[in-house]
């Protein structure tokens, strides 16, 4: 028996941003009573380890299962402060950190990593692990980041629409703001389209009828509205791009909830450039789904 399924896994690195992370994990495996995985992986030898150059390759990979099992003790002791019943596992791989957690990602219930940082620069050492997670990994994903500090939160935000792959995103976003008792925002973008010109012939506009969108997406809401009736639920739509209206308001939010699709090139182009342009940008945690393509 894989004793990972249906866990929530956690990167830790030793850095401060993992420890937020897995002071986030903690937390979210706390209430849905979930065992946690800490995970360390590394796979360089030469650069993770600055004495290689002068040890056997034998005695650099030694000290790099000594170093990971004794982050990998201190994370679990840090878990053991945090929630002293919660059950904890550990995985130390000398791999690609990348191919470890996708393959965990099979079974979890979650991965969660932490972030390096904000801004263009900072976001290509996230790049690496973060972003590959949320394109292949076949569980949510959630990269935390934290937040403006003394910022008065408005909870969490959902981007989704009325369409039947929109349904998996609010529920985890309805779930998580009722496990956490915050408001939820659902947040849906149009795009209005003017008429263009090519030649002789005209493409007349393309103008979004906002009352059919509010209509598809109350309807779309409605379900979730009767499980969870706690959750205070407003609705936000938008003339926007999608990614630059999550990335704003997720100034102020505690979580921010998108969906990636996953099957194929051309969809993970058209989809999935959006939740990798959320993630590398908007200043608190975000959580990725794995969806379905849309036919």
């Amino acid at each position: 028996m894989n004793h990972t399924a249906g866990t929530i896994v956690v990167g830790v690195d030793g850095s401060e941003q993992s420890e937020r992370a897995l002071t986030w994990a903690v937390e979210l495996a706390t209430a849905e009573r979930r065992s946690l995985t800490l995970v360390h992986a590394i796979n360089d030898v030469m650069s993770a380890y600055p004495q290689a150059p002068i040890a056997a390759p034998g005695e650099a990979r030694d000290a790099l299962r000594a170093a990971g099992h004794d982050l990998l003790r201190q994370a679990h002791a840090a878990v053991g402060r945090l929630d002293p019943e919660l059950v904890v596992h550990e995985v130390f791989r000398l791999d690609d950190p990348r191919a470890v957690l996708l393959e965990l990602s099979r079974d979890a219930h979650m991965v969660v990593v932490g972030s390096r940082g904000r801004g263009k620069v900072r976001s290509l050492l996230l790049g690496s692990v973060g972003v590959a997670l949320v394109r292949h990994a076949e569980c949510p994903v959630v990269v935390h980041r934290p937040g403006n500090a003394g910022t008065v939160c408005n909870g969490v935000l959902v981007g989704a629409d009325s369409s039947p792959e929109s349904l998996a995103v609010l529920r985890f976003a309805y779930q998580q703001a009722s496990l956490r008792d915050l408001p939820l925002t659902v947040l849906h973008c149009y795009r209005d389209v003017p008429a263009l010109a090519y030649d002789r012939y005209v493409v007349p506009p393309l103008v979004i009828d906002v009352e059919s969108e509010r209509l598809g997406l109350a309807e779309s809401m409605a379900g979730f509205a009767e499980k969870y009736p706690d959750v205070r639920v407003r609705t936000e739509i938008i003339n926007d791009a999608p990614q630059d209206a999550m990335v704003k308001l997720g100034e102020r939010m505690n979580l921010v909830v998108i969906g990636s699709h996953q099957s194929g090139p051309v969809s993970q182009m058209l989809f999935g450039m959006v939740s990798v342009s959320v993630v590398e940008h908007a200043i608190c945690p975000v959580a990725v789904l794995p969806l379905a393509a849309p036919s």
